[in-house]
């Protein structure tokens, strides 16, 4: 079994960053020992650097392997370069074991709210879900931006711009999950077998109505992927077990 934790949206700053909720869930995930950690973005609220080296000193008290995406914060303010030189590669894949493959896609553009992944990227995701479905792995796309829209989020801002072709793309290539942050908001949609989860705010201080802090796991076996969502205040909620694709 593989065990995925799946945290977003961090919002390290002076103003909108929660560091008692984060050390809290980062103590749970330590305990629960998974193999990796993926984070879909908006490490900081600002894309400062000083933001970013904080949130470097704050990743590496994860035990796990880690890797991120950056989301439309991390981008102001020339954050872009700064998640590269701190963080990491702004779009990369990882194989697992002959087991999975993970693909992390940027969705972000300097100093705007909105998403897009644009063509180039968009043809280098599907020749890497191509030789994937070739050698029979299962697949996850990482994005910070959400494909689908999420409910009760408001009025409907910023989605990708592209969020058509993208989702087609991944429809298309049987894409097994989908792993998204930016609104907040935990959620999952299931289409054409493909499941699309949003994860809620790790650290955030801006959360809609009752939403608490939280964070998504995900088990995966030979036979089905599980998943649950884990609230700051003790409860485990199950979206759901499916049965892995034949």
């Amino acid at each position: 079994m593989t065990l995925i934790a799946h945290i977003s949206d961090l919002h390290v700053s002076k103003a909108n960053f929660n560091e008692k909720s984060f050390l809290q869930i980062m103590e749970e995930i330590n305990n629960l020992n998974p193999d990796m950690i993926i984070l879909t973005g908006d490490l900081t609220d600002e894309g400062y650097y000083q933001d970013f080296k904080q949130v470097s000193k704050y990743l590496d008290m994860f035990n796990a392997p880690l890797f991120a995406v950056p989301g439309n914060h991390d981008s102001r303010n020339i954050g872009y370069e700064t998640f590269e030189e701190l963080i990491g590669e702004r779009s990369w894949k990882l194989t697992k074991e002959d087991e999975m493959v993970i693909i992390g896609l940027d969705s972000s553009a300097p100093d705007v709210n909105y998403g897009h992944i644009g063509r180039e990227q968009q043809f280098w995701l599907e020749a890497q879900l191509e030789q994937a479905k070739e050698e029979g792995l299962l697949t996850i796309v990482a994005l910070h931006h959400h494909v689908i829209p999420i409910p009760q989020t408001g009025r409907e801002r910023n989605v990708l711009t592209d969020a058509g072709d993208i989702l087609k793309t991944l429809i298309d290539h049987d894409v097994d999950i989908v792993m998204c942050g930016h609104k907040h908001v935990p959620n999952l949609w299931k289409m054409h077998d493909t499941l699309f989860v949003n994860a809620g705010s790790v650290s955030s201080v801006k959360l809609r109505g009752k939403d608490v802090n939280s964070y998504n796991t995900y088990n995966i076996t030979d036979d089905y992927i599980e998943i649950f969502l884990n609230r700051i205040d003790g409860t485990k909620i199950p979206f759901g077990k499916f049965n892995r694709k034949l």
